[in-house]
């Protein structure tokens, strides 16, 4: 098939290279978020996924929208028989599904129809999800709420941060997507309308959501803590500054610290919750890089009492 890309962030460069690497179908371009500031001096950056394709040798379409007239006229000039997409970030008007006769197939990472919306990876962790994983299906004017190509699972491990879960769903997923192009040329797959049950939703992390509640579980901390690690950043207060919680593990064997009281030892750093304590391993003070807790306690003369989160 000829295949139009859809994907803006690292995230999605592993599928787009599955599908170039495949040999069996041809990605005739690719579609991103326009070039975007970045960096200390703020200056426009390409999107990883542009980056790849400029690499490629493949054409590259930047709309600011896909309702763009510009950007469609382009696509019906290509003709893509099918758009895969991975992390495109922009909502595709019904004008621009129509154009390609076998439509736009998107990999989520999640196992669906649980967590659909942005953030997906982020949710599963902060929930507690055992099992997780990615899915292939045909995209419809709802979220995220077509027909099923195909699914693979994948393991939470008990310290992966979103992160590391996201990174080895974009690899399992980048198979996923080729096998789904592959099955959708030669009429082997048919997506199956998901079930009415189990939806649950998952909105972009808002930076309050990354607000750790030290009168939660400890638990419930470590998931916060995870869930939100590398973005939007876990975080609390000390002293009236944002402090950044960038590791951090539940000890369920020290219980005697009140919720958001603080003591440092010499090379550690604990903080009671609402069950037992955890253990701050980096952090990350405001407007300084990540640190070990040990030392930050240490340069910060953490006294008897004190207290984060108030």
């Amino acid at each position: 098939m000829k295949l139009v890309f859809a994907g803006t962030p690292e995230v999605a460069v592993p599928a787009l290279d599955a599908l170039i690497a495949s040999g069996r179908h041809e990605v005739a371009a690719v579609v991103t978020r326009p070039d975007a500031p970045a960096g200390r001096g703020r200056r426009l950056v390409a999107s990883p996924v542009a980056e790849r394709a400029e690499e490629a040798g493949i054409e590259v379409l930047k709309p600011a929208k896909p309702r763009d007239p510009d950007f469609l006229e382009r696509l019906r000039e290509i003709a893509p028989d099918c758009c895969p997409v991975v992390a495109y970030g922009a909502l595709l008007p019904r004008v621009a599904l129509d154009v390609p006769a076998r439509g736009w197939v998107n990999l989520h990472f999640s196992l669906l129809p649980a967590w659909r919306g942005a953030a997906p990876v982020q949710h599963a962790l902060m929930a507690g999800d055992e099992i997780t994983g990615a899915s292939t299906f045909l995209i419809e004017e709802g979220l995220d709420s077509g027909p099923v190509y195909g699914t693979v699972t994948e393991t939470v491990r008990p310290t992966d941060t979103s992160g590391d879960l996201l990174t080895r769903l974009a690899f399992a997923g980048a198979g996923l997507l080729a096998a789904t192009m592959d099955g959708i040329e030669d009429g082997s797959l048919e997506a199956v309308p998901q079930p009415g049950e189990g939806v649950t939703l998952a909105p972009k992390i808002t930076v309050e959501d990354a607000r750790v509640d030290w009168t939660a579980p400890a638990l419930r901390v470590d998931r916060v803590v995870r869930g939100c690690t590398p973005a939007p950043g876990a975080w609390t207060t000390f002293r009236g500054e944002r402090l950044k919680l960038v590791q951090a593990v539940p000890l369920p064997d020290r219980s005697d610290l009140a919720p958001g009281q603080l003591a440092a030892g010499k090379n550690n750093v604990y903080v009671g919750t609402g069950s037992h304590a955890v253990e701050l391993l980096w952090v990350q003070a405001q407007g300084k890089k990540p640190m070990r807790a040990a030392d930050w306690a240490r340069g910060a003369r953490i006294t008897e009492g004190e207290r984060v989160g108030d």
